[in-house]
């Protein structure tokens, strides 16, 4: 494993040193920007902005973000956007987590961040959210063969990892945060004994189902990440405790200081950031249950955290072989029985296509375009376990409702239009065709199933496909059609497919 890593940092250390990358984590309780520098093979910190902004008291009780809670969240975007101007797209990365994967109306707050920040932003599930954590814990520990439990509490959910090295080896999301508890059962403010006997038991009953696999017996150190762990390990170290260190002694007598202040506006603890007053309540409640339920006795404050994991991942994908999207992509494949020899036939001809209409602008330049489209074409039988006649369908559903690896919220949903719109009438997503992007990469994938029909390798010679405008051209070399009938026949197809879309399909074949 340490053979491979090693090996992993040599081809990084081929990259260019000085490479500014940054990354964005809107979080339920603080945004947060962090920008680092690529040099020998590591990610060093050169800047790191947060912001409390608390989106997550700003759901309502419908699950919708209030009008104050997207502009604070749009005006700090609007400042980190400053920040990040000239920064090249594939050098940014930006992910939101549990608030925005609850609030009903997340389209209308993302669009208009993505604008105002000038880079998309991704909604990331709980798992990946999770595993992003865990490769920003382990990049910052030292290399080492020990098994470790790190636990992230944010504002809305908690994540819990078991891992070695950079290997995440189990994650888990949980709907429970010091920023949702603190509003739950200190929305008063008020700390009383039987509001944290409440709020923990209300913990424990969200939590109980990580037992199983996240037993004492599983784990042999234990690590806290983010908000609510550091900002207890730096009121402990000021109390005189062992810097970096939580203990379960340090939590009792953090929740007895608490139980004296009665409320929080009147907690005088050194080391008790003012942005962190109105939610320790909750996320020290929360930070006792875990404590309690997962025989925790110490605890050791990482220092790595989300944002470092989305750095390093955005590193990664610069590296296909090293991106963990294609990994579990074919983990997928595999598990769902997906034959993988025609789905990389699909997949090369559908990537010859794309190179068509997509140029690389560089010879001999990496050409990430086309990798969603690969993807899409290696799971577009995914479905077929369930049923061959409609597996486009199932295709999309397995997609839309998988915990995949790497992927963002987004990156499937576009993953589950290509495998839906692979066969049948185009017309089902002709919601979704006003996306240049994804109707290219739907005819490239169309037109590449249709080639391979046969289940054998076609013959593309002469084969070239042209976008005008709104309108796809498919020709053929003089007498292809001829030698491949049934291969014509499905092209010529193609354009009653496409009829009543914004599109057009024509078969040129002589």
């Amino acid at each position: 494993m340490l053979r491979r890593l090693k090996n992993q940092r040599a081809e990084r250390d081929t990259m260019h040193d000085g490479t500014l990358l940054a990354a964005v984590d809107l979080g339920s309780n603080s945004f947060r920007l962090e920008i680092g520098r690529f040099e020998h093979g590591l990610i060093r910190r050169i800047e790191y902005l947060k912001e409390t902004v608390r989106q997550g008291s700003g759901l309502d009780g419908e699950r919708n973000l209030t009008p104050e809670a997207m502009q604070r969240g749009w005006d700090c975007l609007a400042r980190f956007a400053e920040r990040l101007k000239g920064f090249p797209a594939d050098r940014v990365r930006a992910v939101a987590t549990q608030t925005l994967r609850e609030a009903r109306n997340r389209d209308a707050f993302l669009q208009q961040g993505s604008a105002i920040l000038g880079h998309p932003i991704e909604v990331v599930s709980g798992p990946e959210e999770a595993r992003l954590i865990y490769q920003g814990v382990a990049h910052l520990l030292p290399q080492s063969d020990e098994r470790r439990l790190v636990v992230d509490i944010g504002g809305r959910s908690t994540e819990l990892i078991l891992g070695h090295a950079f290997c995440a080896d189990a994650v888990a999301s949980f709907r429970v945060g010091s920023v949702a508890w603190s509003n739950r059962y200190f929305a008063d403010g008020a700390f009383t004994a039987e509001s944290f006997r409440t709020a923990e038991i209300a913990a424990k009953a969200v939590l109980d189902e990580a037992l199983n696999t996240y037993r004492p017996q599983a784990w042999d150190v234990a690590y806290g990440s983010s908000g609510t762990a550091g900002a207890v390990g730096e009121m402990l170290a000021a109390a005189g405790g062992t810097p970096g260190l939580i203990t379960r002694d340090g939590l009792d007598w953090l929740q007895e200081q608490l139980l004296r202040a009665r409320s929080a506006d009147k907690v005088r603890l050194e080391g008790l950031k003012e942005d962190r007053r109105a939610v320790i309540g909750g996320g020290i409640s929360v930070l006792r249950a875990v404590f309690d339920l997962l025989e925790i006795r110490t605890m050791q404050v990482a220092q790595g955290a989300l944002r470092q994991g989305v750095l390093y991942d955005l590193l990664d994908r610069e590296l296909p072989a090293d991106d963990v999207r294609s990994s579990t992509v074919r983990g997928l494949m595999e598990r769902f029985q997906v034959d993988a020899q025609h789905a990389g036939r699909v997949a090369r001809t559908a990537a010859l296509l794309h190179a068509q209409l997509h140029p690389v602008a560089q010879p001999g330049a990496p050409d990430h375009g086309d990798r969603e489209l690969v993807w899409a074409a290696q799971l577009h039988e995914i479905g077929c376990i369930v049923s061959h006649g409609d597996h486009h369908h199932h295709g999309a559903y397995i997609l839309e409702h998988t915990d995949a690896a790497g992927f963002s919220v987004s990156e499937l949903h576009h993953l589950s239009l290509l495998v839906q719109g692979h066969r049948g009438k185009v017309r089902k997503l002709e919601a979704n065709l006003d996306n240049p992007r994804l109707a290219r990469e739907l005819a490239c994938l169309r037109m590449a199933v249709a080639l391979c029909h046969a289940r054998r390798d076609p013959d593309l010679e002469g084969i070239a496909l042209a976008c005008e405008g709104h309108r796809f051209v498919a020709r053929a070399r003089p007498g292809w059609a001829a030698a491949f009938p049934q291969s014509a026949h499905l092209l010529r197809e193609e354009g009653v497919a496409w009829q009543r879309t914004s599109w057009e399909f024509a078969a040129e074949l002589p």
